[in-house]
């Protein structure tokens, strides 16, 4: 499969047309480089906020509200883009109500009218309080046909056993939508990322925002670079870089996803992080050898 990441900025569109004529802009030039399967950022889909004024865009409160109330204009022009161009998307995340819960859930749409989504399960500090994001109920992968995928969600992308669950029931590509405001931050999800990629033997896609978005308070400043990574082994690159952006420009990157080269390297690879997980795991406790007393 040929994966496009984003490195996404944020505009300021005030109308459905001229965030839908941005959209359509950025799916099509993807669909014409050949990519299969389309990843845009954390949050990206803050966007929405702005069609409802900028009181609602700047409100912690308010843009959740926006958001939601959107969400359905959102989908239909993001399933209406994947059947027009035969591919799959997964849309740029946003905060979203769920009955008296708040979600920061990404959202995937088929070539077929295929939808599904993933909730982030761990909320940063800051998504705790004083946004008020709770976490997501669990994690899945999605079966969409050549292979299967899974949807870390920025800060859970730093947890190994999240992406290792997606792996163990089958992913072979991992998608990491991400926001960070800082290259601190933005490293800190880069080096997850090359580390799920490096223990589970898959392909992990990294889509940062970029850029100033002054007028929306949780996510005013981002900085990233869109990267593709594989496990640095048997049929990878010595770095396990398959395509990195540069640092805060906007734009997509492509890489191949090669399945065989997947399955070959978990069974044939130099190390073999994906069939040896679970000797790391011990029956109990580790014990403390003191040996603070002089023999």
């Amino acid at each position: 499969m040929r994966l496009a990441a984003a490195a996404y900025p944020l505009d300021y569109c005030d109308t459905e047309a001229a965030l839908a004529d941005k959209l359509s802009c950025w799916v099509a030039d993807a669909a014409d480089a050949g990519a299969d399967l389309l990843l845009f950022p954390e949050y990206a889909g803050m966007e929405l906020t702005a069609l409802a004024g900028a009181e609602a865009a700047q409100s912690l409160t308010g843009c959740i509200d926006a958001a939601t109330d959107r969400i359905g204009w959102s989908d239909a022009l993001h399933a209406d883009l994947a059947r027009a161009h035969n591919l799959w998307i997964a849309a740029g995340s946003l905060p979203f109500r769920v009955g008296d819960r708040v979600v920061n859930r990404t959202r995937l749409f088929g070539p077929a009218g295929q939808t599904a989504h993933q909730d982030k399960l761990i909320p940063t500090p800051y998504e705790r309080d004083p946004w008020c994001i709770d976490a997501g109920q669990g994690a899945q992968v999605f079966d969409i046909g050549p292979t299967r995928i899974g949807i870390a969600i920025c800060y859970d992308a730093e947890f190994p056993l999240i992406a290792r669950a997606m792996v163990e029931a089958g992913a072979t590509i991992l998608l990491v939508p991400s926001a960070t405001e800082t290259v601190a931050g933005y490293w800190r999800v880069r080096i997850g990322s090359m580390a799920r990629a490096l223990e589970g033997q898959c392909v992990v896609a990294h889509a940062p925002l970029v850029g100033p978005a002054p007028w929306s308070p949780p996510v005013d400043l981002s900085r990233g670079a869109a990267g593709i990574y594989g496990p640095p082994d048997l049929g990878f690159p010595e770095t396990g870089l398959l395509a990195l952006g540069d640092m805060n420009t906007p734009g997509w990157v492509f890489a191949e996803a090669d399945l065989a080269a997947i399955a070959t390297v978990r069974h044939a690879g130099h190390v073999r992080g994906h069939a040896h997980w679970p000797e790391q795991r011990w029956p109990g406790p580790i014990p403390c050898v003191d040996l603070t007393k002089a023999p």
